[in-house]
Order: C-alpha cells, then structure tokens, then sequence
C-alpha cells in the first residue's frame, strides 16, 4: 500500500485538495485528491506488483508546476508512506513510517 500527506510549510496548513498521481510506467493507476488533512490514505487501489512506480503532486502553482518521486518497491506487502513538505521555493520528500 502506498499513502501520502503533504503539509503546506508556507502556511503551515495540510496541503488540502492537491491533486496526486500514481504510475506504473506511463500508465496512470490511480488519482486521487489529498483531504482536508492533507492525505490520501490510500493511493493504490489494489495490491502492486513489485517494481518501479511513481509518484506525481500536481502543485499548480508558486515556483513548482508538479513534483514527481519515483519509488522501488521489492516487498508489495509493505506499507510505503511518502510524505511531501512544500514551501514556494523548496520541497521535501522523504520516506515516512
């Protein structure tokens, strides 16, 4: 499973309503929207296959248009959970628990 949560470091808000994409290659496995918390729980819809997959926060706005994070995953029965910290002229990501 893979989830997300970003946070608004600027506002020091959740990143509410961003758009965020999950890829398989170029295939487009889920989209979904952060809530008002700023997370998506569940950003793969079903169980993944092992492989290289990546991650796309349409940002929309401020110095970045998008963020893209590509991730490896080996064990499809872990739990991957990729947090993003925006700010207008930086951003974080980093591997969450």
């Amino acid at each position: 499973m893979i989830s997300t949560h970003v946070l608004d470091t600027k506002e020091g808000r959740p990143g509410a309503g961003l758009k965020v994409g999950l890829y398989s290659a170029k295939e487009l496995i889920s989209l979904q929207e952060t809530d008002e918390d700023g997370r998506i729980a569940e950003l793969s819809p079903a169980a993944l296959e092992p492989g290289v997959y990546r991650i796309v926060f349409h940002t929309d706005g401020g110095f970045f248009e998008k963020i893209e994070v590509s991730i490896a995953i080996a064990d499809p029965d872990e739990h991957f959970h990729v947090p993003l910290l925006l700010a207008p002229y930086s951003c974080v990501i980093y591997r969450g628990s």
